[in-house]
């Protein structure tokens, strides 16, 4: 089974530990052997995701949305990024150099054409700017891509 991940980003603590135990529990669905979890490794659920995946004994591909990607991404979480991205079996490009909405949306949309299935922690409410979860989950409806909707009970974000 071929998963994607998209997600808010910058959630808080209890909403963080809410989200980390449906996504578990959603992944533990699957046989490990035969998951790959693809991500584009940002902080948050992307990355959440992903060390899940290699923890159950599944694999990841990533996507970059363009060249200067990771330096868009918080400095803190840039050791994390450095060592999924090492993990990758795959890494998928759009060929973009500047890490803006536009490259943001074009590599989700490389994303869910790779997967069978994406799961999405989302609010349920519009996008704040282009290419936001909203967006690619939008994306994934109109082209038959099942979406799975991770929003805990009691889940917040600012």
């Amino acid at each position: 089974m071929r998963l994607g991940i998209t997600g808010h980003r910058g959630l808080s603590g209890g909403t963080e530990r809410a989200v980390r135990e449906a996504l578990q529990a959603r992944l533990q669905r699957y046989e490990p052997a035969g998951l790959c979890g693809v991500s584009c490794l940002a902080d948050g659920p992307d990355a959440w995701f992903a060390e899940m995946v290699l923890v159950l004994g599944g694999r990841i591909e990533t996507v970059l949305p363009a060249e200067g990607y990771r330096a868009g991404l918080p400095e803190g979480h840039h050791a994390t990024y450095d060592a999924l991205l090492g993990r990758a079996v795959r890494v998928h490009r759009t060929g973009l150099r500047e890490s803006c909405p536009e490259a943001h949306m074009a590599g989700s949309e490389i994303l869910v054409r790779c997967v069978d299935r994406l799961l999405a922690v989302w609010d349920g409410k519009a996008a704040r700017g282009f290419g936001g979860t909203a967006d690619v989950v939008a994306y994934a409806r109109r082209t038959g891509v099942p979406v799975d909707v991770i929003w805990p009970a009691g889940a917040t974000r600012d």
